[in-house]
This record gives C-alpha cells, structure tokens and sequence, in this order.
C-alpha cells in the first residue's frame, strides 16, 4: 500500500508529482530522506526530517513545510495504517521552476509512506566496487540528494552483474567509504569494532550515529577511522547500518565467508530495544 500525501491531501497510489519541465526532472533537483514507522515506533523520526530540511538547502531548495508540520504529518499518515504495520517514510522536496538555478521558493514537497518489512537478520553478499565516491568538491555529498543515487545504482548493478547482492564503495583516496547503500561497519581480528570514518564523501547515517551510541552505552567503543579496502579481508565481521535494514550483517565478502557474528547480533538486539522505546 502506497499513501502521499501532496498539494494538501492524501492520497493513494503511485501520485504523479512533476511535469516535463520541471527543474527536478531535468537537472535532477530533489532531496529525501527515508525513516520508518515499526509497529507504531517511530525511531529518530526528527532526526530525519531535520536532515530533510539541510539537505534541500544544500541543494539551493526550500522545505515548504517546517519540521514540526512534516512529524504531524507522518504520525495522521502512520495512522492510517494497520497498528502493526512495518513502514517506510519517505519525505521529497522538489524543484519546479528555474533554468539553470532552481528557484527555491517554488520548491515542491511530497510524504508518501508505503508498507516495507523490515528485513530479517539474514546475511547478504558484498563486493568491491570499480567506482568510487565523490568528495565534497565534486558532487553535494553533505546532502541526501537523489542525483548522487545514480552512481549507488551503478555500483549495484555492476555487484549484481558479478552475483552479488551489495557493494563495497571507497573514497577518491583509495579508502573504504560505505556500502553503495548503506553504512559500513567491521569487526577486526582483535575484535575491535571499526567504522569508516565520515570525511564528507557519504552521509554519516542516523542510523549509524544511533548504532555507535547504543554500542557505546553497552560498554563496546566504535573506532571512527579510516579503513584500508584489504582490512575487509580480513575482517571477523562485516556488517550494514541503515533505514532500511537497520543492522544487516554481510555474510559473503568476495570469496569469503562471513559469520553473522556476534556484535551484528548486539547492535541489532540494542537497536530493536531502542526503538522498543520510542
């Protein structure tokens, strides 16, 4: 089930939102964000609609709707659905008119929230990519803008192509960055738990903030550095934060097996008792 709300109303189904000369369609001018709504729980829902509201203006784009307006309208949305419902919230600004610059003022704004079960604990495949991220002086990396997916989307289809599920992106300077599209996270040979440190080429996700946070509070220190791509090598786990998934563990990286181990397992379970609290 598919429900948007747009231009004052909600609605069912796929809505049609632009026309062929909108500014968002031809030079790509639009920002999301993705939250969820699990069984009536709505984890660091603010968190993502204030992210909302930066990135469109990163993009030079301005959310109609303050970010109090946005959550009033995501819990009338989450309530019409059943009260055990898994769902995804994705909130969408747009550009309309403009040339070459979008004009900010007539940017558009849509919420549509859509049945999305949350994934099981089950492993998935990982590659290393051929394709890299941007830095900051190439692309408004600071930003969760749709046109930076294009290249998430390449990678994919290129792990796809070698019969994997994900991919392992790194950075201009040869460094692990994330997966195409998800955050990434490893368990050393020592056990030492290790996150690509956010240096402006990805998104440091809310999920992965809340993950870093709850690990810490159950006594288990998350290194933020940077991560060499031959670590994952050698790796003792592999696994993915973010709002889809929330914590997913990777359990095939190349030719290598993985086990879905267990601090996977303890940043899922915290994670779960969190939202358990929200």
């Amino acid at each position: 089930m598919y429900l948007t709300y747009y231009n004052g109303q909600w609605n069912e189904g796929n809505v049609p939102l632009y026309g062929a000369m909108d500014h968002s369609v031809w030079l790509g001018s639009s920002v999301f964000d993705g939250a969820r709504a699990l069984r009536g729980h709505l984890p660091d829902l603010r968190a993502h609609l204030e992210r909302v509201v930066r990135s469109a203006e990163v993009l030079g784009l301005a959310c109609p709707l303050s970010v109090e307006a946005m959550e009033a309208l995501v819990r009338e949305g989450v309530a019409k659905f059943p009260a055990h419902a898994e769902l995804y919230i994705r909130p969408l600004v747009f550009a309309t008119e403009g040339f070459l610059i979008p004009a900010a003022e007539q940017s558009g704004f849509a919420l549509t929230l859509f049945d999305a079960p949350l994934p099981p604990f089950a492993g998935f495949s990982a590659c290393l990519s051929n394709l890299r991220r941007p830095d900051p002086s190439m692309a408004p990396t600071d930003a969760k803008a749709s046109a930076l997916y294009a290249n998430s989307t390449r990678a994919m289809r290129e792990a796809k192509e070698r019969g994997y599920d994900q991919a392992v992106m790194l950075d201009a300077a040869g460094n692990v960055a994330e997966f195409a599209s998800s955050n990434l996270f490893l368990v050393t040979r020592e056990g030492k738990v290790v996150t690509p440190a956010a240096n402006g080429t990805f998104l440091s996700g809310i999920t992965r903030a809340r993950v870093i946070a709850l690990l810490g509070e159950a006594g288990v220190t998350v290194e933020e550095r940077s991560v060499l791509p031959e670590e994952l090598e050698t790796a003792r786990e592999i696994f993915s934060t973010g709002n889809y998934g929330k914590v997913t563990p990777c359990t095939r990286f190349e030719s290598r097996t993985l086990e879905a181990g267990l601090l996977a397992r303890q940043a899922r379970e915290l994670y779960m008792a969190f939202v358990e609290g929200c």
